[in-house]
């Protein structure tokens, strides 16, 4: 399971005074905490006003390579961001773009950029008309962003797609649909990963937590490759090495003793 550090998203009021402040303590503290925790990428996610944003996701990844060597998520919705961010080279090394989809001409202004490198990739399986709520719909739109991705060149392996995991509490069939999602896109494109932010799926719902990592399991099971998340949650992280245990990722449950020597996961008390 690939890690895609949530903690530093200009959505979390903490990060955002932190970025407003320019607090480079709280963004390296973060950032270091995730390595610690297990995360492959650390996201940043400014999220500030957009004639702010370049400005804050610059100074953002110089506080995060300044303490890890993990690779950094540009994160933005905004493509020519990403696109000035990737050309002038402001990351030391190629890590993930965080997103792509079928709106406008963003799989178009990225692709070409990121071709034939190590550059990962995250496709949003959302179009003009916005999320749909069918599973099949969102199968066609991921079907559409791998087929550009490789007539453009960029590595199916390091294509992610999302499909945008909808909250249980307003879509009773979420868990379903992305299982089917899951099946469906690696069906297409075995090679593709497939990747989501797994907390949406208990958006407004009681205990979240139970919710989540129930989540988690059964998408594991259905093949997910990557998550957005944070990775110094116990519960989420314990989830995760236990589910893949279980599945035979994890064949002998080798690096989840590994992960509860070292104190990642459970409850030593």
């Amino acid at each position: 399971m690939i890690i895609i550090g949530e903690k530093l998203n200009g959505a979390i009021p903490a990060v955002k005074t932190a970025i407003a402040e320019r607090n480079a303590q709280l963004i390296r503290s973060r950032a270091t905490a995730q390595e610690q925790a297990g995360a492959h990428f650390i996201d940043c996610a400014p999220g500030t006003a957009p004639e702010l944003e370049y400005d804050a996701m610059v100074w953002m990844i110089g506080q995060i390579q300044s303490v890890t060597e993990k690779p950094v998520c540009i994160d933005s919705p905004d493509a020519a961001l990403l696109a000035r961010i990737l050309e002038e080279g402001h990351a030391a090394k190629p890590g993930m773009v965080n997103s792509v989809n079928e709106e406008g001409d963003k799989c178009e202004t990225i692709f070409p950029l990121i071709a034939g490198t190590d550059w990962h990739v995250i496709g949003l399986t959302c179009d003009r008309n916005g999320i749909p709520s069918d599973p099949e719909k969102k199968i066609d739109i991921a079907k559409s962003i791998i087929d550009k991705a490789a007539r453009y060149g960029v590595r199916l392996s390091n294509l992610h797609i999302d499909p945008c995991v909808m909250a249980l509490s307003t879509m009773p069939s979420s868990m379903k649909d992305f299982e089917r999602c899951i099946r469906g896109i690696h069906a297409y494109a075995p090679e593709v990963r497939v990747t989501g932010a797994i907390s949406n799926i208990s958006f407004e719902m009681p205990a979240r937590k139970y919710i989540n990592t129930g989540c988690m399991a059964y998408a594991i099971r259905a093949g997910l490759d990557s998550a957005i998340l944070d990775p110094c949650n116990t519960d989420m992280m314990s989830a995760i090495y236990a589910c893949e245990a279980l599945c035979m990722a994890d064949k002998g449950g080798r690096k989840y003793n590994r992960a509860y020597r070292q104190g990642k996961i459970g409850d030593k008390k």
